[in-house]
């Protein structure tokens, strides 16, 4: 009864919009306080909470992603795109779910994704006679590729929570990720006879005008195939591979695109450091909340009502789809996955679901969940940015809103999706 309370008490403090990491001290307090433990175990467990080597790489990707917004990267890589898809009926919408593809290779974020798109190709797309809301609507929904693919945030946090291989976390991201940018093309090309959207080029690009784009975006291409790689062969962790990635961030934009200065350097580090302590913070407090998940035997009850419901483990992933989709639309991405995780994650393994696939599964279904309405933030990032209003971004985002819904399901149901590479490399 007592967890059934405080459980209550944490999603009003969330609906009411109290910080996560508030919310989640507060009620692990109520707890804590009618316990023999002492109120020393929350600032002990909070410290040995970010205690972990893989934690160390979620800050370096960050500031990674923060050096190549602005390091011109962005940019080469859309002209890149450009000039593989942009012959296409609606080849600028073909353009935007290709850049993500390529930016998510490199930013791990679905917010930061979509701020570039938002800043830098919504804007393009109207002039050529996209409508605002659709423009808006698909910037929201391709950014659902970057934290499926490496170097994902968030398949780092699932793996440091859940105890999974961060490696093979990242190889199970890759098909997923394609197929989410196979599915947006194909919904992009038929809406786009259905809405008439013009080509972005009049005819498709010669050779050489493919080898000139894909030479100057070269270096910013190279720099996902060298995590790969790097992962394959054992020559780096996924931690060292963060530092890494800072490293080559700061050589493309610096001294081969020249887009950034050493003056600019002190602004880029605050703002990664910012987002990088926001993060670290829930975690924390999050520490503290898993002594309650640990004391009440939370999985272990959750897992026997899922039993009492259905002993099937293709009924139960359903019920746990529907669980995250709900409470993806009213709670944080981030914070979801990290107070669900620890929960959910011993439930999927003894129903026997690989643990590498059910991260996949968990991080698409909070990533669906950020572009949800009405509390998704990368929703709310982009509508901040392109100024459109909601009621119109909502009616053009529906269609794509179903492709990957669908696209869930068929991540679920079908695991090779996910443990194919990882398995096989």
């Amino acid at each position: 009864m007592t967890l059934i309370i405080l459980l209550a008490v944490l999603l009003v403090l969330l609906a009411l919009r109290v910080p996560v990491f508030l919310a989640l001290l507060a009620i692990s307090l109520i707890y804590i306080l009618n316990e023999p433990t002492g109120l020393n175990v929350i600032v002990q467990r909070m410290t040995s909470g970010l205690e972990s080597f893989p934690l160390l790489a979620i800050p370096m990707f960050i500031l990674a992603g923060s050096i190549m917004a602005g390091g011109g990267i962005a940019e080469r890589l859309m002209g890149f795109a450009a000039t593989l898809v942009g012959h296409f009926r609606g080849g600028l919408a073909q353009v935007n779910v290709l850049n993500s593809l390529f930016i998510g290779g490199m930013s791990g974020s679905a917010q930061a994704d979509a701020a570039i798109d938002s800043k830098v190709l919504v804007p393009i797309m109207r002039k050529h006679g996209y409508s605002n809301a659709y423009a808006s609507a698909l910037t929201v929904v391709s950014s659902t590729i970057s934290p499926i693919l490496p170097p994902s945030i968030g398949l780092i946090l699932y793996g440091v929570l859940a105890d999974v291989s961060i490696g093979k976390l990242f190889l199970g991201g890759v098909v997923p990720a394609l197929l989410i940018a196979v599915a947006l093309t194909i919904a992009v090309r038929v809406l786009a006879s259905v809405l008439n959207h013009p080509r972005a080029r009049d005819r498709r690009a010669r050779l050489g005008e493919m080898a000139a784009s894909f030479w100057q975006a070269l270096p910013a291409i190279l720099m996902p195939v060298l995590l790969l790689v790097g992962l394959r062969m054992g020559v780096f962790t996924p931690t060292e591979l963060s530092a890494i990635f800072v490293i080559c961030a700061l050589i493309v934009s610096m001294f081969i695109f020249k887009q950034i200065t050493w003056r600019d350097l002190p602004k880029i580090i605050v703002d990664a450091a910012l987002t990088s302590g926001m993060l670290m913070v829930i975690l924390a407090a999050a520490a503290v909340f898993s002594i309650i998940v640990a004391y009440e035997r939370l999985p272990q009850q959750l897992s026997g009502l899922l039993e009492s419901i259905s002993e099937n483990p293709l009924i139960l992933l359903l019920i746990i789809n529907l669980l995250l989709l709900l409470l993806g639309a009213v709670v944080d991405a981030m914070s979801l996955m990290i107070i669900m995780t620890p929960v959910l994650a011993p439930i999927a393994v003894g129903m026997g679901v690989d643990p590498v696939h059910f991260g996949i599964i968990i991080v698409l279904n909070v990533t669906i969940g950020s572009i949800t309405p009405p509390l998704g933030s990368t929703l709310y990032t982009v509508t901040a940015i392109t100024g459109v209003r909601m009621g119109e971004l909502v009616k053009a985002f529906l269609p794509f809103y179903l492709t990957m819904v669908g696209l869930l399901m068929l991540i679920t149901y079908v695991p090779a999706f996910s443990t194919w590479l990882p398995g096989g490399m």
